[in-house]
């Protein structure tokens, strides 16, 4: 029996293989680092998405439990949030049919015919959900995605994420709300080759 930390562990290794890079990168911060996280890789790729839905459905329905809320639904700024909201609320199908997730995509801005929605697919105002990211770094991505929810009308009960960079805004993130994380930078990195990298570049 496949258990909650076989697919952890399961989708670390992925992570690791698939979305951690080293070199000399540019942050959309501004920031340099010698090393990149492009989580894209691993929640587009087939067995990464079954992962994720799995490791951050049992996040997200444990946090919930624990606050003794259930929450209507999970989404978050496009792209990142994406397909991790989607494996989500496909995995939730599966544990209650009766009452699933439901998955929403928050736009970097509003659409300019039709609707002009900024919140596309199944949210209305007043469901209380969970904002989706697939890496933190500042947080400001989450943040605009929580502003828009509750602009609309939303409630958001915390913050869910894929990996946590370890670079302040996860504490950003919660002057507004709780965040929970599936991993930390430290799990992914291996600081001896950032390092190397760091210092290969410096020279």
């Amino acid at each position: 029996m496949v258990t909650h930390s076989d697919s952890k562990l399961k989708l670390l290794r992925l992570l690791q293989a698939k979305s951690v890079f080293y070199g000399d990168f540019l942050l959309s911060s501004g920031a340099k680092s010698s090393y990149y996280i492009d989580c894209r890789l691993t929640t587009l790729d087939p067995e990464g998405a079954w992962l994720i839905g799995e490791v951050m459905y049992d996040l997200i329905k444990t946090e919930a439990k624990g606050q003794g809320h259930p929450v209507d639904g999970v989404g978050g700024l496009t792209m990142g949030a994406d397909p991790i909201s989607l494996a989500v609320s496909m995995q939730s199908f599966k544990d209650n049919p009766g009452r699933p997730l439901n998955c929403f995509v928050v736009r970097k801005s509003p659409k300019a015919h039709g609707q002009t929605k900024l919140i596309e697919g199944n949210f209305k105002k007043g469901d209380r959900v969970v904002v989706i990211d697939d890496v933190v770094t500042t947080g400001e991505s989450t943040l605009k995605a929580i502003q828009a929810v509750e602009d609309a009308g939303g409630v958001v009960a915390f913050v869910a994420v894929l990996v946590d960079r370890q670079q302040g805004g996860r504490e950003n993130i919660e002057k507004h709300c709780k965040v929970i994380s599936a991993f930390k930078r430290d799990e992914l990195i291996d600081p001896a080759r950032a390092h190397q990298t760091a210092d290969r570049v410096a020279a």
